[in-house]
């Protein structure tokens, strides 16, 4: 695209006058929604007003529509009878001659409109542009730059162009011009949401997604019922997904062409990740790659946006990229997806405070696509709302959020925990208007609070009647408690764990940014909880929560506690049976490859068989006991309960390998042998027990049929042979038992 064709009017174009060009430029006029600023500027500009400007200077990424509004400009320089000189950078960019040549009109031109497009293109013409050719302009001339790069130092630092160019850079629509334009193209009102949800008000991708809903492309949606965000419960929502002829041209007009597969790759964990920084490439790149400068590189792309917390890309960017992976490379995806999430769990383990939360966000956000995410997290961070500590001072505000929300009862339960518990609290603030910093404890009232509570087993720090104060003084405790010591003992060294209150006047049990932070707290102390034994989420409204809770694995307890004429549900998990790494591994696989057969709680809420054995330390070293007796009896020991113990699973995923055997001695028997013989061995390398180390190896190992041939056998009294044995049985049994509750390597 030149200028204007030769031999027409100035004031004129090939679509200004009567006949096709007038219908176009009409029907452009009725579709074209939004950019009010920039028009109210532009037309600042045509009408000379004392503040307006002699170039305005659009950049923002591919698609988001910079042309469509040029093409605006340009009808709304016509209408005023303007001169109007169009160059695509395209074609015009590459010498100044070709410039010239598609340009030089608007020099000889008084009161041009000079619009160039693509501008960065241009690269080898700018500074010629910049400093020879646009001080030829008429002084009532007006240019319009599109790029999609921000302008370079020169536009701003040069004392003469520094006031003359306005700079804006153009983002999505507003929801309400995004829902005008979904209008102007008939797309029914009941998939505006999801197509809104998908293109985030993008213009380019809301075009051809109103021509998918029109019936004219691709994609898929299904009527299937969901939870709305906000809303009272689940409710129907179609839910669209683009057809990869769609994401094809979003990434090629979004895009474009890469400088090589390594630098895919880093846009596409950037796509993947909530946020990309340079120690994230270097743990997810290979590690001899130039982490930095592709970092860099990453830093400069016109669709990626620098945050607080790292570089992220546009939105519609990230689902293209995204969608197109998980499409065309399924092992690939799984290779981010993994590697970043190993990243994040690999720093959460250090992290405290807001940068640990900040990673759990980022962690959720890695498996946003999931059901069990989708509708329960609003993603709607607000800079202002932040948790915090309770302090003394805030004990009051808590009890009157508690009263105005659950009433009397409830504040004084939580009146209770506060003396009980006070360092279980989190509360939520939200800076004030007049204190903007929002820094400091105590600077803003609680709006919220949450709290985690922690029950040690009664043989710990606390006795069996500061327990039955708790649960006489809560309801909701006493039913987790009962539930817990019925369903599998809370041993010695363990805790229960409650997630208590969730009190949020603003949006009370449903999702909101406070919700959103509390799920991230809920989070942290899951995967960071130190010999946890069953933990509890506390709801309101299970029928809500529900698919949620059944994605997370959280069961319900046959319980209904009532708090103020308020029932509440529990949902319960046993870390022992299925530990925190297993676990959150469960949902890299779902994420990736769908639901498994058997995914979520069972009927009726029962524990799933395949859950593991949870023992008492009477029960264990009963088991320990009937494996040493049984030793040279494989079937005894294939039905031994230690099979289903975190003892031989650990080991398993551990990358152990156990013994040969068959279907009466498979890997799960031979793993339970080669623990009880590592217990042995480390009894034997303690010289001090070298007497306890033969006696235990010869009563169970050697093949001797009784005890008086063992004793005869080494040499020492049968009643000295018993009590050997008998410590020695002990010393190994405790062995385990440490590695049963904290896991390999705990000795």
């Amino acid at each position: 695209m030149t200028g204007t064709t030769p031999g027409r009017p100035p004031g004129g174009s090939e679509e200004g006058g009567p006949g096709m060009g007038r219908r176009l430029r009409d029907a452009r006029a009725r579709g074209f929604v939004g950019r009010g600023p920039e028009r109210d500027l532009f037309r600042s500009a045509l009408a000379g007003t004392p503040d307006a400007f002699a170039v305005l200077y659009l950049h923002g990424p591919g698609g988001i529509g910079k042309s469509t509004l040029l093409r605006r400009f340009a009808d709304d320089a016509e209408a005023a009878r303007r001169p109007v000189v169009r160059v695509d950078g395209r074609t015009a960019g590459r010498s100044a001659r070709q410039f010239w040549a598609a340009a030089g009109r608007s020099v000889d031109t008084p009161g041009a409109v000079l619009l160039v497009d693509g501008f960065e293109r241009c690269d080898a013409v700018a500074e010629w542009f910049r400093q020879d050719f646009l001080p030829r302009l008429p002084s009532d001339g007006v240019v319009v730059v599109a790029s999609r790069r921000a302008p370079e130092p020169g536009w701003r630092t040069d004392l003469g162009w520094g006031k003359e160019v306005r700079t804006v850079g153009l983002r999505n629509l507003s929801p309400e011009d995004a829902v005008a334009l979904l209008d102007g193209r008939g797309v029914p009102t009941g998939m505006r949401r999801a197509l809104l949800a998908f293109t985030g008000g993008h213009p380019l991708a809301l075009s051809l997604a109103a021509e998918v809903a029109a019936g004219s492309g691709s994609g898929t949606a299904d009527d299937a019922p969901r939870a709305e965000p906000g809303g009272a419960g689940p409710g129907p929502a179609e839910r669209w997904s683009p057809g990869q002829d769609v994401i094809e041209h979003l990434l090629a007009q979004l895009v474009g062409t890469l400088p090589s597969g390594l630098h895919r790759r880093v846009l596409e964990v950037c796509a993947h990740a909530h946020n990309t920084t340079e120690e994230l490439l270097r743990a997810v790149l290979p590690s001899d790659t130039d982490a930095g400068g592709l970092f860099g590189w990453l830093r400069s792309l016109p669709y990626v946006e620098t945050g607080p917390e790292g570089l992220y890309p546009h939105d519609i960017v990230r689902a293209a990229l995204d969608a197109d992976l998980r499409w065309r490379d399924p092992e690939g995806y799984e290779a981010v997806h993994l590697a970043v999430r190993d990243h994040l769990l690999d720093r959460a383990r250090t992290a405290e405070g807001t940068a640990l939360l900040h990673l759990m966000e980022a962690l959720i956000f890695v498996h946003r696509h999931t059901e069990g995410m989708t509708g329960f997290f609003t993603w709607r961070t607000e800079p202002d709302l932040w948790e915090d500590a309770c302090h003394t001072e805030d004990r009051a505000a808590v009890v009157a959020l508690a009263a105005e929300t659950e009433g009397a009862e409830s504040a004084r339960i939580v009146e209770f925990w506060l003396d009980r518990q006070p360092e279980a609290f989190h509360v939520y603030r939200r800076t004030r208007p007049d204190d903007p910093t929002g820094q400091g404890p105590g600077v803003a009232e609680p709006v919220a609070f949450m709290a985690w509570l922690r029950l040690p087993a009664v043989t710990d720090a606390v006795t069996e009647a500061e327990r039955r104060e708790e649960t006489a003084a809560d309801p909701v405790v006493a039913a987790a408690w009962a539930h817990a010591r019925s369903a599998a003992p809370v041993r010695a060294g363990e805790h229960v764990a409650l997630a208590r209150f969730l009190v949020d006047p603003a949006a009370y049990q449903r999702p909101s940014p406070v919700t959103d932070l509390v799920q991230m707290r809920v989070l942290s102390e899951w995967l960071r909880a130190v010999r946890p034994a069953w933990s509890y989420l506390v709801v309101a409204d299970p029928e809500f929560w529900g698919p949620q809770m059944a994605y997370l694995e959280q069961r319900r307890v046959p319980a209904d506690p009532s708090v103020g004429g308020r029932t509440y549900a529990l949902f319960g998990h046993d870390w022992r049976a299925a530990p925190a790494g297993p676990w959150f591994d469960g949902y890299v696989a779902r994420e990736l490859y769908g639901p498994r057969s058997g995914d979520g709680p069972t009927a009726g809420g029962e524990e799933d068989p395949s859950d593991l054995a949870v023992l008492s330390r009477e029960e264990f070293g009963d088991a320990v006991r009937a494996v040493l007796r049984a030793w040279r009896r494989p079937d005894v020991i294939a039905a031994s309960p230690l099979l289903r113990s975190r003892l031989v699973t650990d080991r398993m995923r551990g990358g152990e390998r156990p013994g040969p055997g068959g279907p009466a001695d498979g890997p799960l028997a031979g793993a339970l042998r080669e623990a009880v013989v590592d217990a042995v061995d480390a009894l034997g390398r303690d010289p001090r027990a070298e007497p306890l180390h033969r006696a235990v190896t010869t009563a169970y190992f050697r093949g001797v049929p009784t005890r008086e041939a063992a004793a005869e056998r080494l040499g020492v009294p049968l009643s000295t042979f018993r009590r050997h044995v008998a410590r020695a049985v002990d010393r190994v049994i405790g062995y385990l038992w440490q590695q049963e509750l904290s896991g390999p390597g705990s000795q």
